[in-house]
């Protein structure tokens, strides 16, 4: 179906405005929700975390008695039930809103047409399927979090145009142009962890942080079933951001009461499967975790489904090697037609690089 121009215009509204708390809802989603009475925008808002109003109520507030026989566009589904808050769907019956217009249907079932179906029976109009598809990226960590009850795990790598992470010796400071480097910073602030192993701890030392004082930086989370990493590092230093060590259960314990000290959180497992990290952070209420690993990590977490999307910064570079670093490691993939096929794939040009996209269908 096609929609009016600017009812499209309107949903990107919400859009951009729900992106304005980047980060930091979980395990809400981003919403955003823009009021129009006469063709004009007379309220707006979006939901800035959980335990908060949410952007309906920002935006009925801004609007006050103008709300009244308006038009309101919210990118998710109005809630019709009793949370931290009370519900939206009954909050716009009673400002008297003529019409809404929902981006996406919520999936979770606490909602799931139950909103739009009390705006219908109060005599509101309602359409729904506006820019669904930015709508539904734009909270993708969220549905995936509500139907398969774990976060939306993405990959992210940058490679050489020869399929190389590193060179011969390790070297890979940088790999990837600064623009990219930058889109990087942006998507950990959107998410709420990033996740690498012992070697790229000890190889890169990195900060694996947003690099932006007002965005919020995610969780950074190691991944070493031996715990032999340094006594020193920039991920120690936990008033940057928070670390959680995650290792095999009695590993270095020495080392685990040092890092404690220093405020490092540490969960031991008996087995460190990429899953159960996972299920880990979940249990946090977390929405997406980006994992920013090495090749042997990487192969790991994509064979135990914990990957549903691949981020591939491509540096338009050629450095060779017959002992070089790639991407992924041995999946046990012999041949061509046992490869794993992205799906819904697509690319963009940052800077020098070329960015592909795609899902996974895991």
């Amino acid at each position: 179906m096609k929609y009016p121009e600017f009812d499209r215009q309107m949903m990107h509204r919400c859009i951009d405005l729900a992106k304005q708390a980047w980060g930091k809802t979980a395990p809400n989603p981003l919403v955003g929700a823009v009021i129009v009475r006469d063709g004009s925008i007379v309220g707006e808002g979006f939901h800035p975390g959980a335990g908060q109003p949410h952007a309906e109520v920002f935006a009925l507030r801004q609007a006050g008695q103008l709300a009244r026989g308006a038009t309101i566009y919210v990118s998710l589904e109005p809630c019709n039930h009793y949370g931290r808050t009370p519900p939206c769907a009954v909050a716009l019956v009673a400002a008297g809103v003529a019409k809404v217009v929902v981006g996406m249907v919520d999936p979770n079932p606490l909602v799931a047409g139950g909103g739009i179906a009390t705006l219908e029976q109060a005599g509101i109009e309602v359409v729904v399927g506006v820019e669904t598809a930015a709508c539904e990226e734009l909270n993708e960590g969220f549905v995936q979090r509500i139907v398969h009850q774990r976060p939306l795990g993405i990959l992210k790598y940058a490679m050489t145009l020869d399929g190389k992470i590193a060179t011969d010796n390790g070297h890979s400071t940088w790999v990837s142009s600064e623009p990219s480097r930058h889109y990087v910073h942006h998507l950990r602030a959107g998410c709420d962890a990033v996740i690498i192993g012992g070697n790229t701890l000890r190889r890169d030392n990195p900060y694996l942080t947003s690099h932006d004082p007002a965005a919020p930086n995610p969780l950074r989370v190691v991944m070493t079933r031996s715990l032999d990493v340094p006594n020193e590092a920039i991920l120690w230093d936990t008033k940057i951001a928070p670390t959680l060590v995650v290792t095999q259960a009695g590993a270095n314990p020495k080392l685990q009461a040092m890092l404690r000290d220093r405020g490092v959180q540490i969960l031991e497992l008996d087995t460190l499967k990429p899953t159960l990290v996972m299920q880990h952070l979940y249990d946090r209420g977390f929405l997406s975790v980006l994992w920013e690993c090495g090749g042997t990590l990487a192969a790991s977490a994509i064979a135990d489904g914990a990957i549903q999307k691949v981020l591939a910064f491509i540096a338009p570079k050629i450095v060779g090697g017959s002992v070089a670093p790639s991407p992924v490691g041995d999946l046990g993939i012999r041949s061509m037609s046992e490869a794993m096929v992205l799906e819904r794939v697509s690319w963009q040009q940052i800077g020098t690089d070329l960015l592909i996209q795609g899902y996974t269908d895991r």
